[in-house]
């Protein structure tokens, strides 16, 4: 132990403890550590009050209840003097697009392939605030994504990266590809240096977005974006988006993918976020046809089993249809007598994207008069008029 708390009044001390914490947290496996006030300035709070007052949050209620305590640090623990910021990076050792390439395959998030990266991150997180509270006799706390905490302008005012024009983080080390975490401390380090914004005249990210998500460079409607609407929205997908998404099932790498940056990242070192075997090229075929206890199975451990087995069944036909594959289409049948009405209703889409009208009809007379809900039904009629000629 170190034994710096008799001397925490010391500007020299504290200094050398904040480069303890700084080994200490590379030592756990982070790439990035680095000190901000636990305050942040009223340029971050006023965009996020424009985003909700926009409504670009969408489904996402919580946002809008939270603002106060999102916006300001202090509202969330007054007692807090200085956050930890710490990045790790994630980063994919292939092109992260490739599978976007074959239709018959499903692509999912890099971040999504491996672990659930909240437990990787809190694992080190436990460790490194005990050492933290043993130094310095202080309070801490910490958060992975789990309260009204606006990680990336605390990254920002660290020096961590900038937010960049896709609103994500962008790592002069690490290009696009960091997860974020945070220890509030009731002890007052010294900050570290802010970081600028990098972008220039650059907009690869803006033109990348299958589904023109960017009103404006620096603004996300989350509404529009694939990864809001294939992860956090629970309802049907709007019938716009769904060709854009193609084969993306789970989240969309697109815009992160494509920016310039990612040319310093290296391959991630963390074992837990390489790709699962069932990640690696999974087929739409096999996926659709998890029932709720094999989905469970098989994503134990994996992000991806937070959404629950009928949003991630209703990705994954999207994507049949895109497919264009008639193949798929007496595997997909059955699914229009599931349980769940996203099920029932994207089965339809997707098999009037896939067969010939003569098909369509007599698929509807054998199923639609056994439907009942009105969303189906719905479904049933719009894609009546746009199956496959």
């Amino acid at each position: 132990m170190l034994h710096l708390i008799a001397d925490a009044g010391s500007a020299t001390m504290t200094a050398t403890l904040a480069a303890a914490i700084k080994r200490q947290a590379n030592d756990l496996g982070f790439d990035l550590v680095a000190f901000a006030p636990a305050r942040l300035d009223a340029r971050a709070k006023h965009n996020l009050t424009e985003y909700v007052r926009r409504r670009y949050h969408g489904d996402m209620a919580w946002l809008a209840e939270t603002l106060e305590r999102r916006g300001n640090p202090a509202t969330l623990w007054p007692a807090a003097k200085s956050v930890v910021v710490l990045g790790l990076n994630y980063a994919p050792c292939d092109d992260p697009l490739a599978l976007t390439r074959h239709s018959e395959r499903a692509s999912v998030s890099v971040y999504a392939r491996g672990l659930d990266y909240h437990d990787v991150m809190k694992k080190g997180l436990k460790i490194l605030a005990r050492w933290m509270v043993e130094q310095t006799g202080s309070e801490v706390k910490l958060f992975v994504d789990t309260a009204p905490v606006m990680e990336k302008p605390l990254a920002e005012a660290a020096g961590i990266g900038w937010q960049g024009k896709h609103t994500n983080l962008v790592s002069r080390r690490f290009g696009s590809w960091l997860f974020l975490g945070t220890i509030f401390s009731t002890y007052n380090f010294p900050p570290d240096r802010a970081e600028t914004d990098h972008c220039g005249q650059c907009r690869r990210c803006l033109d990348a977005c299958p589904t023109r998500a960017f009103p404006a460079p620096y603004q996300l409607d989350a509404r529009r974006c694939i990864s809001y609407l294939t992860i956090e929205h629970k309802g049907h997908i709007p019938p716009e988006f769904r060709q854009p998404m193609g084969n993306r099932i789970y989240g969309c790498d697109d815009c992160l993918a494509v920016c310039p940056w990612n040319k310093f990242a290296s391959r991630t070192r963390e074992y837990a976020f390489l790709p699962r075997i069932y990640l690696t090229a999974p087929k739409l075929a096999d996926l659709v046809m998890l029932d709720g206890t094999a989905f469970r199975q098989v994503f134990a451990g994996s992000p991806i089993r937070r959404i629950g087995r009928d949003r991630f069944v209703r990705n994954v036909l999207i994507a049949i249809g895109n497919s264009a594959d008639p193949n798929l289409a007496p595997r997909i049948e059955p699914l229009l007598g599931d349980t769940s009405p996203l099920v029932r209703a994207m089965t339809v889409w997707a098999l009037g994207q896939i067969v010939d009208s003569t098909t369509f009809a007599t698929i509807k007379t054998k199923w639609v008069a056994k439907e009942s809900d009105p969303d189906v039904l719905a479904e049933w009629q719009q894609s009546a008029s746009s199956c496959a000629a």
